[in-house]
């Protein structure tokens, strides 16, 4: 019946259209958890970033500030200091660290064997410096490193030797500013190596030693192979590290004697912060960071992994 067939099927009411959803949706919700670091990166990070590259595209102080396109990068070119800290800056570079990996590669290698006593309480006496302040090693080393009351120049003394002018010559201000580095920045990266040489399975080096491999090949063939990743994370950091390096011999040498430990970030700081040139010390920053980026590339197509 018509009457019965209307009562079964209800007229239905028209559709309103797509509802409206709210802020918080299950597609959104990520987001939103990821907004504050988003901002934060956008704020202190991002647009930094952007107003120096501007700057370093200008000249002048205060209102007299005008643009001037790539003359600062021009005069960077053009500038022989800024080429002596870069070799400055390269030289400690190619000096410090290899020889503060190696050194670290040592000492992991000696506090990971079995027959060292008190192996605890050596890892914690290694790692230590690290911890130090670099002012306060700086301010430290100044002292140990005095030409008149110096425990370097004592302990040198009682061997005969006359005292050394490590912060007034040009050859041991580098070399002081190398030890500092050293002594600071060795047990980091020892410490990074001792958890990787934990990490080599023993089965590696029971095989070999079936094998009748000694030490030194099983250095080679297995340990250094497996340290791979390692090795190059910590040679990546070293060189971004030394590239930047500041407290050291600004503490220790101001950057003399004649300008012979003036790194790059120095100068930068100097023109920065003493001559208020902000646009040309921008444009050194930008060349520092390219150079940095350079690097890094270089050195993970040499040394990451071979497929």
């Amino acid at each position: 019946m018509p009457g019965s067939e209307a009562a079964a099927h209800p007229a239905r009411r028209p559709s309103a259209g797509p509802a409206r959803r709210g802020l918080l949706t299950r597609r959104s919700f990520p987001y939103l958890l990821i907004m504050p670091a988003v901002l934060g990166f956008a704020v202190f990070k991002a647009y930094p970033i952007a107003a120096s590259f501007w700057i370093s595209l200008t000249t002048g102080n205060g209102d007299a500030t005008q643009f001037s396109g790539l003359a600062n990068y021009r005069r960077l070119v053009a500038d022989p200091l800024f080429w002596t800290a870069l070799q400055n800056t390269a030289l400690i570079l190619v000096v410090q660290v290899p020889l503060m990996l190696g050194l670290a590669l040592l000492v992991a290698l000696g506090l990971n064997s079995t027959k060292v006593w008190l192996r605890p309480l050596w890892r914690l006496g290694v790692f230590v410096p690290s911890l130090t302040g670099l002012v306060a090693a700086g301010v430290m080393f100044s002292v140990i490193l005095n030409r008149d009351a110096g425990l370097m120049n004592w302990v040198l003394s009682l061997v005969g030797v006359d005292p050394v002018n490590w912060l007034g010559t040009p050859f041991w201000a580098r070399v002081g500013v190398v030890l500092v580095i050293t002594w600071h920045y060795t047990g980091y990266n020892a410490v990074m190596y001792l958890a990787a040489l934990q990490g080599i399975p023993k089965e590696l080096y029971e095989a070999a030693m079936v094998d009748g491999a000694g030490p030194v090949r099983r250095f080679f063939a297995i340990t250094l192979p497996q340290m791979r990743p390692i090795l190059l994370l910590t040679v990546v950091l070293s060189t971004i590290g030394t590239l930047q390096l500041f407290d050291e011999p600004y503490v220790l040498t101001g950057g003399g004697p004649d300008n012979s430990t003036l790194t790059v970030t120095m100068y930068l700081y100097n023109n920065g912060f003493k001559y208020f040139d902000f646009g040309y010390a921008s444009a050194l920053a930008y060349a520092l960071a390219l150079i940095v980026s350079v690097l890094g590339i270089l050195q993970v197509r040499l040394m990451g992994e071979r497929r």
